[in-house]
């Protein structure tokens, strides 16, 4: 949480006009279009929503707009963080606090408009598109925008595909870059948090100047920051392993009590068992062999239990370098050249626990077990490596004679699991600019940017290679591998029987580093052309904005031989190859009716349309028709129509079947019996496996490995089509400027409607449990697999794997209601000193939902963890001469678990008891000027140590490792920073 700066101090633009912009910090803007009003005709300017330059800054769509003194007042390195005290903003999909679980993209940067996903946010830079971050996606990394290097962000909210293209059905986040700069600008800061973790240091410096008798100008900018991590254990909230109760005993009472020690029943010492589902025992901590097991301990029994968030990270250490420059020379009065480059070099870090190796993964024939005895001329001679306890309670299992044992492990010998990725980032922009026919202004350009990423993974092994090291005999009197090609490789018997038993000889035979490769590129080239036409009537000139675009983008991502099979102990992730083109043509007009009549201040149309031809899924088209009515200068309404449309990306185009482990699902076969009557009850015991535990059990039961143990595929749809969303928005800017004490009071109010047809979604997975056992709908029955007997720790009938695809069947809507106010005033008309600016903002979701089958029931997204109902933020600056204050309070209002999970919409009477209370952050930042060219200044970010909702482990939303929702909520806890900024 970062504090603003007050906007309303300086104009934004140099626009040669008098009057001031309504200044609105980012902190109170999710509605509020700033507008300055000229007193004269003022330079013609292009703001985000329109081509079409004009003498006013207005938008019909709601426009909020970041300048570049908000930027260094947050004292962020990341633009993302900035970004998210705007209410308008939803939990981004990714970020450094809520990917260290990822295999891919950790740490990286994006964010979300409205709760509809970032691949429906369309990030610009200087209004052009920016290459991905995320392979196969549309989503810009913002740890690759050099932060101090930009003047402003414009934040449109609202259909804007008709103006931008495809992606734009939320909104548009359009970053403007610094142009025309002279001088030198150096800033240097250093936080760190509270608890003596999350150091974060950054330096910057950019240079600019003038060349060629001022017809040219060049910025060079370099910046560089570092964030250090920090650790699960080193927060009490979440340094245990812990578990929602709900899932263990259907107590809704108990949804945030939760059992606390839940440690893992993979410890490293291992588990062992003699017969499927059966327990021989494990190890004391002096080596020696036990019986029975106790995962998280008892009254008279330590826990045998492996605490996972001992070695998880809450937030990702990442540390960055960038290169920007941009420079421009006028080659004639008629035409300019620009270039615009940028080179970003970013290092992440994860961390997490060892593997939870299961033996059925290496045997999955004999469900896990393998043989611990072998035949050597007539005699049965042990594997060595076994104590003599717990050789004493094995038996053959699969009837060879031998005995034979299965166990479960965490590979602490291997390694922490985790994974080092250094992205690279290369842009360039080129293009010329000018004006003709007397006013007319075009520009031509292209731009070319790769993003590439190589991660090397640890903590994983060789399938193939663990499997020959524990299928072993005896040759000469000697204890090796079985199989002779595989003792020919280096293969070493491994010892599994103990906490960090494996040698390093067996290791070095086992051990397989996992690797990615990643490149992703955007070709882009485009011309524009806008200007005024004529004067109808008398109500100024219509003003017309034409061009076209090329675009072709290419991503590629691709892991290692084992990881694509499978082989490593990890998701089989196989390799992601696609690319697109798409020709693009749009026009946009606007038409000036009336002006300056009575009741009519001004009331202008406006239209605009695009035609895109995709090489994936042929033409689609989408428009936008609105416009403005201001009956008196004070008082302006907007209203905007759109038809936005969003084309497939890559990896939902081609992504082959990738295997993911998803977390807070709940099995609708727990509980049932032999009697249970109806749907529920018929198609549970239909399976083997859940027939097999009712018997055995009286009711279906699973146990702690089986909440952990659910995978499944995930895949891409060659046959995918276009999104369409639908929106409205409209609004009113009230700006008493014709009252004296009101004239700098500002108020919007904005209605927003969007709705998604033919969305593209993946099924989730939930929701196909439920129609399949609820329902009984047979169809999605075929989606998932259950264990039919006992498997390793697993027990029978227990989901084993649940896949989901992409399709266009899903629909999605949301609907709700900005608000902004802000205020500035000079107390010395108070008889005061100083100055004062006050800014709020309030969005209230009315409703958000999506519907993942036509016909099928709505998933209700709003009020839900990480799209609350409510949101709001407020801040207050002072500054009196050399000296400024500034107050920032974030309100997030109360939340309920996801309905899928619940059972209940979320506001319901029966949700109750899964809420989660409203939570406020406050920050604050003190700076002082002691000269014109230097500014010293200290902050601190939740001021008042304001904890997290317990999100636990076996919830929907939890990050892992974090206990709570660590997109949506402040994790870290209160953190302390200073720096220095320097001008000349």
């Amino acid at each position: 949480m970062k504090t603003f700066a007050n906007l309303g101090g300086r104009a934004l633009f140099n626009t040669g006009v008098a009057s001031a912009v309504l200044g609105l910090a980012l902190a109170a803007t999710p509605a509020m279009a700033q507008e300055a009003d000229a007193d004269g005709e003022g330079e013609l300017i292009v703001v985000t929503g329109s081509r079409i330059a004009q003498p006013q800054l207005q938008s019909a769509s709601p426009l909020q707009i970041l300048d570049a003194e908000n930027i260094d007042s947050a004292g962020n390195a990341n633009v993302q963080e900035l970004l998210l005290e705007n209410p308008a903003f939803g939990t981004p999909g990714i970020s450094r606090t809520n990917s260290n679980f990822s295999t891919a993209s950790a740490g990286v940067s994006t964010v979300d408009l409205r709760n509809l996903g970032s691949a429906r946010t369309l990030v610009l830079v200087d209004g052009r598109r920016f290459v991905a971050g995320v392979p196969g996606s549309s989503a810009v990394d913002l740890n690759s925008i050099p932060t101090q290097f930009i003047e402003r962000i414009d934040i449109l909210t609202g259909g804007a595909s008709a103006v931008y293209g495809s992606d734009a059905v939320a909104g548009v986040v359009n970053i403007i870059y610094k142009k025309n700069f002279e001088g030198i600008e150096a800033s240097g800061q250093y936080g760190i948090s509270d608890e003596g973790d999350d150091r974060r240091l950054q330096a910057n410096l950019t240079i600019g100047g003038n060349f060629a008798d001022d017809k040219g100008n060049l910025i060079a900018y370099i910046g560089y920051s570092k964030d250090g991590a920090v650790f699960s254990r080193d927060r009490a909230r979440s340094a245990v392993d812990q578990f929602s109760t709900l899932l263990l005993n259907g107590n809704e009472a108990d949804t945030f009590n939760p059992t606390r020690p839940f440690f893992s029943s993979f410890a490293p010492q291992g588990r062992f068992f003699r017969a499927p589902g059966v327990t021989a025992g494990t190890f004391n901590a002096g080596g020696n062999f036990i019986t029975g097991f106790s995962t998280n301990g008892t009254a008279t029994r330590a826990a045998d239990g492996f605490n996972r968030n001992g070695e998880r990270t809450i937030a990702i250490p990442t540390e960055r370098y960038l290169f920007s420059v941009r420079g421009s020379y006028e080659v004639n009065s008629n035409i300019s050249a620009f270039m615009e480059g940028t080179y970003a070099s970013t290092a992440t870090r994860t961390v997490l626990e060892p593997f939870p190796l299961d033996s059925a993964d290496l045997f999955p024939a004999t469900g896990g077990f393998f043989n611990v005895e072998s035949n050597v001329n007539g005699a049965l001679v042990a594997n060595p490596f076994v104590p003599t306890a717990l050789l004493g309670l094995l038996s053959d299992n699969d009837g060879d004679g031998l005995r034979d044992v299965a166990f479960t492990r965490r590979l602490s010998d291997v390694a922490n699991r985790g994974n080092v990725a250094d992205r690279n980032l290369f842009r360039i922009v080129a293009g010329l600019e000018g004006s003709v026919f007397g006013g007319w202004k075009w520009d031509a350009y292209y731009s070319y940017g790769q993003v590439s990423e190589a991660q090397v993974s640890s903590g994983q092994f060789n399938v193939v290679s663990f499997r020959n090291a524990l299928n072993t005999t005896f040759i000469d009197g000697q204890h090796v591998c079985a199989d002779a090609n595989a003792r020919a490789e280096g293969c070493v018997p491994a010892n599994v029987f103990g906490r960090n038993t494996i040698s390093p000889d067996a290791l070095r035979y086992i051990n397989a580093p996992g690797f990615l490769a990643t490149f992703t590129t955007q070709q882009l080239a485009g011309a524009n052309l806008s200007g005024e036409l004529f004067d109808l009537w008398g109500a100024g000139k219509a003003g017309l904005a034409v061009g076209v675009e090329y675009r072709k983008e290419f991503s590629r991502s691709e892991f290692d031989p084992l990881q694509q099979a499978g082989l490593n102990g990890g998701n089989a992730i196989p390799r992601t190859e696609g690319g697109f083109d798409v020709k693009e043509a749009y026009g946009e007009f606007r038409l000036p009716i009336l002006t300056d009549k009575p009741f009519f201040k001004e009331f202008t149309f406006r239209a605009a349309g695009r035609v895109s031809d995709y090489s994936t899924i042929g033409r689609t088209f989408s428009w936008n028709l609105g416009g403005e009515w201001a009956p008196v200068e004070d008082v302006r309404f907007r209203l905007i129509r759109a038809r936005s449309t969003r084309a497939p990306n890559i990896n939902e185009l081609f992504s082959p079947p990738s295997q993911t482990f998803p977390t807070g699902l709940q099995d609708p076969c727990v509980g049932v019996t032999a009697t249970t009557a109806g749907t529920l009850g018929t198609v549970c015991r239909s399976y083997v496996g859940v027939a097999a535990n009712i018997a055995a059990n009286g009711a279906f039961t699973l146990n702690q490995s089986d909440l952990q143990g659910i995978s499944g595929f995930d895949r891409g749809n060659p046959a995918l089509n276009e999104e369409r969303g639908d929106s409205w928005t409209a609004g009113v800017v009230i700006n008493p400027r014709s009252i004296n004490a009101l004239k700098n009071f500002g108020l919007t109010i904005d209605y927003f409607d969007i709705k998604i047809k033919g969305a593209i979604v993946s099924t989730p997975r939930q929701f196909i449990l439920d129609q399949c056992f609820t329902q009984g709908v047979q169809s999605f029955c075929n989606f998932l697999t259950r264990r039919p007997t006992p498997l390793g720790s697993n027990s029978a009938g227990s989901l084993d794997e649940i896949d989901s695809g992409s399709t266009n069947s899903g629909g999605i809507r949301t609907q709700g209601i900005d608000v902004g106010l802000t205020y500035r005033q000079n107390l010395e008309n108070w008889g005061l000193k100083g100055n004062l600016s006050l800014n709020a903002a309030y969005t209230h979701v009315l409703k958000g939902f999506v519907v993942p089958l036509p016909g099928s029931a709505k998933d209700h997204f709003a009020g839900e963890v990480g799209a609350s109902k409510n949101k709001a933020t407020f801040s207050a600056n002072y500054s009196l001469k050399k000296f400024g204050l500034s107050v920032t309070n974030t309100y997030i209002g109360s939340a309920y678990l996801d309905d899928q999970f619940t059972g209940f919409k979320p506001g319901d009477a029966g949700s109750e008891p899964f809420r989660i209370g409203s939570k406020i952050y406050t920050d604050a930042q003190f700076k002082f000027s002691p000269a014109d060219t230097f500014e010293v200044y200290v902050g601190v970010d939740n001021l008042f140590d304001t904890t997290p909702p317990p999100i636990i482990s076996g919830l929907p939303g939890n990050s892992t490792g974090t206990e709570t929702d660590a997109g949506t909520y402040d994790a870290i806890g209160r953190r302390f920073y200073t720096g220095v900024r320097l001008k000349f």
